[in-house]
């Protein structure tokens, strides 16, 4: 009882710093999930990268035999044209050299070049000088034309207003190196505080983990107390299951036991009230943890403090004058201890029962023996019959709870497994292709349909929160998610959807109607929407309208897999680029219809 009380007591700060620390390994679990998979991605582009290595390597090495394969034909070109302009040489010798040796010049062809350069530069600086005359003459006119006097004020003017402007911005600097020199200052400011606000998130990391390794310590203990307190639970079953026999026997018997007064009955009984009321509170507490678990349909009403039976049992007892009984028999003793005890009064009453027989017989003796012997027989007979099917019923009662506890934890599994591939699938996208992750969790693993569960998704690239303090679009798709993952485990022949893409935009309208197209194979969907990306991406279209002539209802089909089939024959004629663009930004059409309301 004192130690309910204690965890009554700090049981409110223990639970939320449980909860702090569930959350705390929930975000530690998805960082170590989001790192095993860009691990994996990691690991993919290395491999990518090694081969790209690879076949660069037999590329260079290609490229070296090529490159020395064209060096040699390279040699070979020079040299066939150095043959060619030796040819030359030989010839202009031949032509030219009677030609050389009237005029004296020994080479001809630096003299042409000679005398066609002193030329052109001659009538280059001939037309350089005129052209320049050309602008000096017209730049004269111009400038006589010009009145210097009025641009000379105006210039003068502006000045002045550069020089007052320029007094204005050095005044406007300085003010401004002021505000830099006092910011610099707040920046100092600021960085000090942050280097303390970082030494005090330490310090209250080093205290968190300390408070872990106490929570640890401290679910350890209460391990043990729940233990403690199932044994001793066990024990006290099984005294007032001996209590119970021990009476039966004795009314069996007709054991006349030594009784209490009234006065003395009614101040037992007061005080049997009270210490019933506080162990009814603790039982119940301890019952709502373990005794549940333990308690079987052989012996249920021994484990049960307000059972009939029991308060019976105990009511009688507490009738019993024990007052008259040596001490050392109200000493508690081992199994063994009672066993001696039990055969020495065994063979008092076997000695007791000797003396009787010598006396003086009672004639109706035998008679009432014989049928209180009958009754006892009935009343074994009855108590074993009941203790069997009891027994039996129990074994029956474990099988029942071990196969749902089975089928439970495997659905749950299968469901949860599920949940997180179907969720990554319909987040992640090219900026963020590791996706997120949603799991679920259970409140009691042990039994887990006697608690709830808990369902927590985080977005791509946002930290840990509660379902609630997520957005409209990213609960639906959170939703949807589950909904697949419970429908992964038993699959229905097709879904019906009403406007679940009322609170999604555009993007995830898309990955929707792209994990259904996926799922196409597996079931059909019946969506109700108004959004027109679903139209596109539909088999066929229903609709619905008023039929202003018979004032009902008018139903209107589309097959949209015709318009598949001729945008297929179109697109025979595109390009390679443009075909593998279209392949890329839009999926094919699901096995899906989409109904919306006109």
């Amino acid at each position: 009882e004192d130690l309910d009380r204690g965890a009554g007591r700090g049981g409110g700060s223990h639970n939320a710093k449980a909860e702090d620390l569930r959350n705390t390994i929930g975000n530690l679990r998805n960082k170590e999930q989001y790192s095993k998979s860009d691990l994996q991605y990691t690991n993919k582009k290395l491999k990518e990268q090694v081969s790209l290595v690879k076949s660069s390597t037999k590329t260079f090495a290609k490229l070296e035999k090529d490159a020395a394969k064209s060096e040699e034909d390279v040699t070979e070109a020079a040299a066939s044209v150095e043959r060619g302009r030796q040819e030359v040489r030989d010839v202009e010798e031949e032509h030219y050299g009677p030609f050389r040796e009237e005029t004296g010049i020994s080479d001809f062809r630096a003299y042409d070049e000679a005398i066609g350069k002193a030329r052109e530069d001659f009538v280059k600086k001939r037309t350089d000088i005129r052209e320049h005359l050309a602008k000096l003459t017209a730049k004269k006119k111009y400038e006589d034309k010009k009145d210097f006097d009025t641009k000379l004020a105006k210039a003068v003017k502006k000045k002045t207003d550069h020089e007052s402007q320029l007094e204005e911005a050095k005044g406007a600097e300085e003010k401004l190196l002021a505000e830099v020199s006092e910011i610099k200052a707040k920046l100092a400011d600021a960085e000090s505080s942050l280097k303390q606000a970082t030494e005090i998130e330490q310090a209250k990391d080093e205290v968190v983990r300390e408070a872990t390794s106490v929570l640890k310590e401290a679910e350890g203990d209460c391990n043990k107390v729940n233990k403690t307190m199932n044994a001793e639970e066990s024990q006290l079953m099984a005294l007032r299951q001996q209590l119970h026999e021990t009476l039966q026997k004795a009314r069996v018997d007709e054991v006349e036991l030594p009784m209490l007064d009234a006065d003395d009955m009614e101040e037992d009984e007061d005080e049997e009230v009270e210490g019933s009321q506080l162990s009814s509170r603790s039982s119940r507490r301890a019952s709502s943890e373990s005794a549940t678990q333990e308690s079987t349909v052989e012996s249920q009403h021994f484990s049960q403090r307000d059972d009939s039976n029991v308060v019976k049992d105990r009511k009688d007892a507490g009738k019993v004058d024990f007052s008259t009984m040596d001490e050392d028999l109200k000493m508690r003793r081992s199994a063994s201890e009672e066993d001696k005890m039990r055969k020495k009064f065994e063979s008092k009453i076997s000695k007791l029962t000797q003396e009787i027989e010598g006396m003086a017989p009672n004639m109706k003796a035998s008679d009432a023996f014989n049928t209180m012997t009958d009754k006892v027989k009935e009343t074994v007979d009855d108590f074993n019959t009941a203790k069997e099917e009891g027994r039996k019923a129990n074994e029956v009662f474990n099988k029942v709870r071990k196969a749902r506890s089975q089928k439970f934890n495997a659905a749950f599994n299968k469901i949860d497994s599920a949940l997180k591939i179907i969720y990554t699938d319909m987040t992640k996208s090219s900026k963020h292709p590791l996706g997120g992750n949603a799991y679920l969790s259970l409140d009691d693993s042990d039994e887990p349909y006697r608690g709830g569960m808990k369902f927590n998704a985080m977005p791509p690239m946002k930290r840990f929160r509660d379902m609630e303090q997520l957005s409209g679009g990213e609960k639906t798709v959170a939703a949807l998610s589950l909904l697949f993952a419970i429908h992964s485990y038993r699959p229905a022949p097709f879904f019906i959807m009403d406007e679940v893409d009322a609170a999604l935009d555009n993007v995830n309208v898309l990955k929707v109607c792209n994990y259904i197209r996926q799922r196409s194979d597996d079931f059909q969907c019946i969506v109700i929407s108004l959004k027109d990306m679903f139209y596109e991406r539909s088999e066929s279209l229903v609709g619905i309208c008023r039929d202003v002539s018979s004032n009902s209802s008018r139903t209107l089909t589309l097959d949209l897999t015709r318009f598949d089939r001729q945008s297929g024959e179109n697109k025979r004629d595109r390009d390679g680029e443009e075909v593998a663009a279209e392949v890329d930004d839009s999926p094919k059409r699901p096995r899906r219809i989409a109904a919306g309301a006109g």
